[in-house]
Order: structure tokens, then C-alpha cells, then sequence
């Protein structure tokens, strides 16, 4: 291949599947040179070493997420249902991926582990989103908050573990759905009940 048509699309694309066959440990710069049939060298031009690469992987993997939280949002006829499909987006989607390939979800899960400053962007993107539809709701009447943002939190923090990596273990379970349903059953409680005020 021409190096001067070297996209970074076509490394990050490249270092996946180089990283599905050999696995974080063994890829190095070289093997991905290779699957595109460029030198190490023109890597070099795009990422500034390894680690960078590897958190340009990262970062495309956790954006991956939001195309769907925000179709799921919009598909929603009211606001509980809109947080309801953002929620239910988010776990389905980080269920999708350990399904479809369980050994490069394990190895993202690592890298993001490694990288504490993208998780905290992503969180933080997250947050964010989950916010303007507590705010939405907070506008409408539907929801009692003071403090939309410290609700986000909570709601998100509730969650967590029906899409963090580090409980991908539970999420196959055969009463995951059903516990997903008594914590939303719970945050709607709390969002409608006017007595609740932080």
C-alpha cells in the first residue's frame, strides 16, 4: 500500500484485527505495519508510539456507544421512556460486544483499566447525555430534582453494574433482565416522588 494514503482509520481498523489474532501483549507496531503492508516508520507519522495507538483504539471503542444511546432516546414516545431506552441502550450494547467477541471485550475492558483518563472522558460524555434527559424531565413536570447533574450520577452509579466491564460475569445470568427492571422500578420511584429532593 502507498504510505501516502495511510489513513488512521486504517490503523485503528488494522491494530483490532491484529489485536483479536495475537492479543494485547504480543502486537506490537510492527505487526500492524505489516497487515497494511506499510514500514513501522509511517505508523510513526499518525501515533507517536504504541500507547498512543493503543488509546486511539480505546477511544474509537468507548465512542462506539453514543449512536445508539442517542437513537434509542429519540425513538421514545415520553420522557420515562426515554431514559428507560438510554439506560437499556447502554447494557445492551456492552452485552452485544462481550457476546459477539468475548476475548476483545476482555482486552478493551484491560485497556481501558489502562487508561484511566479516556474512562473518565467517556464517564464524563455519559454523564452529560444522561443529565440533558433528567433536565428534559425535571422541565416537563415528570421528574422532582433539585440538582439534575447529582441525579445523573446516581442513576449512572445505580446501573453500573449492567454496563461496567468488571461485572460482564452477571449479565448473562438468567435473572439479569429482571433485576435490571427492579433498579429502573426503584430510580423511576425516585424521580417521579416530589418528597425526594437530592
Amino acid at each position: 500500500m502507498a504510505e501516502e494514503t495511510l489513513t488512521k482509520e486504517l490503523i485503528l481498523d488494522t491494530a483490532e484485527t491484529v489485536l483479536r489474532k495475537y492479543g494485547l501483549a504480543k502486537t506490537n507496531m510492527s505487526d500492524i505495519a505489516r497487515a497494511i503492508g506499510v514500514s513501522h516508520a509511517a505508523l510513526y507519522r499518525h501515533f507517536e508510539n504504541k500507547a498512543m495507538l493503543q488509546k486511539a483504539v480505546v477511544d474509537r471503542w468507548l465512542s462506539g456507544v453514543f449512536e445508539p444511546l442517542a437513537q434509542a432516546a429519540k425513538e421514545a414516545n415520553s420522557i420515562d421512556s426515554k431514559l428507560y431506552n438510554w439506560l437499556n441502550a447502554l447494557r445492551m450494547f456492552k452485552l452485544e460486544r462481550s457476546r459477539k467477541d468475548p476475548e476483545l471485550f476482555a482486552m478493551y475492558a484491560r485497556l481501558v483499566g489502562e487508561n484511566p483518563d479516556l474512562l473518565e472522558m467517556h464517564m464524563e460524555q455519559l454523564l452529560e447525555q444522561l443529565q440533558l434527559i433528567i433536565e428534559e424531565g425535571v422541565a416537563v413536570g415528570t421528574f422532582k430534582c433539585q440538582d439534575a447533574r447529582q441525579a445523573a450520577i446516581g442513576v449512572f452509579m445505580a446501573t453500573t453494574r449492567f454496563h461496567h466491564a468488571a461485572f460482564s460475569s452477571e449479565w448473562e445470568k438468567p435473572d439479569a433482565e429482571s433485576r435490571f427492571e427492579a433498579v429502573w422500578q426503584t430510580l423511576l420511584y425516585g424521580l417521579h416522588d416530589s418528597s425526594v429532593k437530592k
